[in-house]
C-alpha cells in the first residue's frame, strides 16, 4: 500500500487540482490520501470534508510544529510506502505516484523526491531558482544533500526508526538527511506544479527561520563578505535568466530580492 499524507493551510487555490489528480493516479499499488489541515479558513477544509476518497485526521493540539504533525501523520498511515504530497504541489502526470516509489523498492534508497516545476504565473527569478534545484538535476546534484519534503517519499520503517525531528520549526526535511548517511534520489519524472511568489516580507521571514535551523543543524555562518559576493552572483545569474525570458520588468527587483533572501538568511544565522 502507498500512504499519501497531504499537509494544508489556506491551499484553496489549488487543492482540488492536487486532489483529483491524486485520485486519477494509475499504479500497481492500493493508495490511501490522508489529509491533516492546519485550521484553514478559506475553504479548503470544507473542500476536503466533501471528498470520501480521503481520510481527515485533526492536526495534533497546540502550535503547529511540522516534525510533530509528521510525525503523527505517520503514525496513522498503513502503507508501506509513505509519500508527503503539499495540498498545493499538484501532480502533472497519471504515473506520478508509480514514478515517485520505484526507486524505493531499493533498500539502499533511504528517500526520493520529485521534480517541481514553477506555476506560470512564478516571478522570473523564481522559475529560476526552480530550474537550477530541480529541472534535469545536473546543477543541485553539486549542493550537499539537497531534498525537498513538498513531493517526496521514503519508507515507512524508515520513517518509524528515524521520525522527524520535533525541535524544528524550519527545514525538517533538511535536518533530516543531514543527521546522517542516506541515499537521495531525485525522479525527474516526477513531476508536480508548486512555486510561491512571496512578499519580500514573507522572503524575509522564511530565510531568517531556515538561517536559524542551519544554526541549530550545527552550519556555519557564512562571512558578511560571502553574503555580498553569493548576492551578486546569484543577481547576475538573475539578470541573464531574464534576458533570455524578457522579463524585464525584473531587471531592478532582483538585486533586491536576492538582498532580501541572503542577508535574512545571514541573520538567522547570527540568533
Amino acid at each position: 500500500m502507498i500512504s499519501v499524507l497531504m499537509r494544508s493551510h489556506n491551499d484553496i487555490l489549488y487543492i482540488q487540482r492536487t486532489v483529483e489528480a491524486l485520485l486519477a493516479q494509475q499504479v500497481d499499488d492500493t493508495v490511501e490520501i490522508i489529509s491533516c489541515d492546519d485550521h484553514s479558513t478559506d475553504g479548503t477544509a470544507e473542500y476536503l470534508s466533501g471528498v470520501p476518497q480521503i481520510r481527515r485526521i485533526s492536526p495534533p493540539e497546540g502550535k503547529y510544529v511540522p516534525g510533530k504533525t509528521l510525525n503523527y501523520m505517520i503514525s496513522q498511515a498503513h502503507g508501506d510506502f509513505i509519500i508527503f504530497n503539499n495540498g498545493d504541489a499538484i501532480p502533472q502526470n497519471c504515473e506520478y505516484l508509480k514514478n515517485l516509489t520505484a526507486p524505493l523498492k531499493d533498500k539502499s534508497v533511504n528517500c526520493v523526491f520529485a521534480n517541481q516545476i514553477a506555476r506560470k504565473d512564478a516571478f522570473a527569478v523564481v522559475r529560476k531558482d526552480y530550474e537550477r534545484a530541480f529541472g534535469d538535476g545536473s546543477v543541485s546534484c553539486k549542493w550537499h544533500k539537497f531534498f525537498s519534503l513538498v513531493s517526496s517519499g521514503f519508507r515507512r520503517e524508515e520513517l518509524i526508526k528515524h521520525p522527524f525531528d520535533e525541535a524544528f520549526q524550519y527545514s525538517e526535511d533538511a535536518q533530516w538527511v543531514n543527521r546522517r548517511d542516506v541515499k537521495i534520489v531525485y525522479v525527474m519524472d516526477a513531476i508536480v506544479e508548486h512555486s510561491h511568489n512571496y512578499t519580500l516580507k514573507e522572503v524575509r521571514k522564511r530565510f531568517f527561520n531556515e538561517g536559524i535551523a542551519d544554526k541549530q543543524m550545527g552550519k556555519k555562518t557564512p562571512s558578511v563578505l560571502r553574503t555580498f559576493k553569493t548576492i551578486l552572483a546569484e543577481t547576475l545569474r538573475d539578470w541573464i535568466y531574464i534576458a533570455e525570458c524578457g522579463a524585464w520588468r525584473e531587471f531592478f527587483y532582483a538585486p533586491i530580492y536576492r538582498y532580501v533572501q541572503k542577508m535574512s538568511y545571514y541573520r538567522g544565522t547570527k540568533q
